[in-house]
């Protein structure tokens, strides 16, 4: 019985969790929502479809641009349509001012966009399907 429980919640290990909260972060002044895992290594900024005063997405918007400090500096940036770009020397390193953290365990969204925090990562999507996942240990884009 004890074998067919664990090959069971086998089937379920890769899914989220059901229960996970969803974390309200509020938007900075011109509408751009950041936040960081609890670890302080990866730290992302949303942006709303328009931009701000001073940065606009390539496409309009909206974007979401996760960073990476450690162990090697990398961006990645999605958009509302099509494959995240992974920038594996992105020049200036603005990563990780003093924000809120998205709690392990905790989900956020905004527009196309949800990211889900866990002790192994940063998982993030696109209602399009595409998305990425960042940790310290490796990226992975699609």
């Amino acid at each position: 019985m004890l074998v067919r429980a664990a090959a069971i919640l086998s089937l379920f290990a890769g899914l989220p969790l059901a229960h996970a909260a969803e974390q309200n972060i509020p938007a900075g002044a011109e509408g751009q929502i950041e936040f960081n895992t609890p670890s302080g290594n990866i730290g992302c900024i949303y942006t709303a479809k328009g931009g701000t005063s001073t940065y606009e997405p390539q496409d309009g918007g909206p974007e979401l641009s996760c960073s990476r400090v450690e162990p090697s500096y990398v961006t990645i940036i999605l958009g509302p349509k099509g494959p995240a770009t992974l920038i594996k020397n992105p020049g200036e390193q603005p990563c990780c001012s003093d924000v809120t953290r998205l709690a392990y365990g905790n989900s956020w969204s905004a527009g196309p966009f949800s990211c889900q925090s866990s002790t192994k990562g940063l998982t993030c999507t696109a209602t399009n399907g595409h998305g990425f996942f960042i940790s310290k240990a490796k990226v992975t884009v699609k």
